[in-house]
């Protein structure tokens, strides 16, 4: 099986799953390297295009370590990488927001230098910056686009105005957002504004990082250095009783033969439609689970299916964030 492509907005033509690399680097415990290094070669022979990268993953690792991949097939890798939220090294915890036009520019000077090419295919404002403007920060990042350094730009956890606001200084060829069959609020006001607008959507965590494929079933059962162990939807009373809504999942992969992870990015691919395009980035760093991912774009789910797995999300316990604040859901 090869993905068939799809256009991002009115960005480049990409596989119709593309590959979130972030836990390559960081946050979900040790990572096999030799095997992650497959994984990237693995993905793009079946046809994955779309690799995502940010800054932070890794205090910039993430993008060194697919510099030298993204170099070897610079023709056929699509790079998305990201800016617009600050670590500090001896701070693990702390989180800060910059979008101001210097930092913009010194951003992408930084993550262009550790990627080790000379243009970003897709650069996205990772998160708002309240104290900035969004026209200020979208017009840094459209002089990038102007003196070749981006090719085209995006956004991620953004409301359905300040898409808008973006998209009339420059085009906007796709938004990132949280989206899965248990977390569904960026369709408040996020997926009709693209969709009118004619920009991507490309889910990330769209198996709920991993706990809709049901891997594990409450975040203490991971290892210490996992940082899915904050997370209020995976922790807890949360957990146990988000764990008992995946039994439609359950049922309706039994019937289609297929697995959990599958289902719920089927029903990603089955979003589509009416304008907007779907592009689920779902992370894996192995070669077996990336082979179990693809096989969803070749699942049809039914409208029996679909309704099946409608009512999850409504009954999901927990914010999807410990800090909601920084999410557009706490600007809608």
């Amino acid at each position: 099986m090869t993905l068939q492509q799809v256009q991002l907005g009115s960005g480049p033509a990409v596989g119709a799953q593309g590959l979130g690399c972030m836990g390559m680097s960081e946050f979900y415990g040790p990572t096999d390297q030799d095997e992650a290094r497959r994984t990237l070669e693995h993905a793009l022979d079946r046809g994955v295009t779309l690799f995502d990268t940010a800054d932070i993953y890794g205090m910039g690792a993430n993008e060194e370590f697919l510099s030298p991949f993204v170099r070897a097939h610079r023709d056929q890798v699509v790079i998305a990488t990201k800016f617009g939220l600050v670590r500090k090294a001896d701070d693990p915890h702390y989180r800060g927001f910059r979008g101001d036009a210097a930092y913009v520019r010194a951003a992408a000077e930084a993550s262009l230098r550790r990627l080790g090419v000379d243009e970003i295919d897709l650069y996205y404002m990772h998160r708002r910056d309240l104290s900035v403007p969004i026209e200020e920060t979208v017009g840094a990042m459209a002089e990038l686009v102007a003196e070749g350094k981006v090719r085209h730009l995006g956004l991620s956890e953004v409301t359905g105005a300040e898409i808008r606001a973006a998209h009339a200084v420059h085009p906007i060829a796709a938004v990132q957002s949280e989206w899965s069959v248990f977390n569904r609020d960026v369709e408040n006001t996020a997926v009709p504004a693209a969709a009118e607008l004619g920009v991507a959507l490309v889910p990330y965590s769209p198996l709920g990082r991993g706990f809709l494929t049901g891997a594990f079933a409450a975040a203490e059962q991971l290892s210490d250095t996992d940082f899915r162990r904050n997370f209020p939807q995976y922790s807890g009373e949360n957990a146990a009783r988000n764990a008992e809504l995946l039994q439609p999942l359950r049922e309706v992969a039994d019937r289609h033969g297929a697995t959990m992870a599958q289902v719920a990015l089927a029903w990603l691919h089955a979003q589509q439609g009416g304008g907007l395009t779907v592009v689920p980035i779902p992370g894996t760093r192995r070669r077996t689970r990336l082979d179990e991912n693809l096989a969803a774009a070749n699942l049809t789910l039914t409208p029996a299916d679909l309704e099946a797995l409608e009512p999850i999300s409504a009954q999901v316990e927990g914010t999807r964030y410990p800090d909601m604040t920084f999410t557009a859901a706490a600007r809608e």
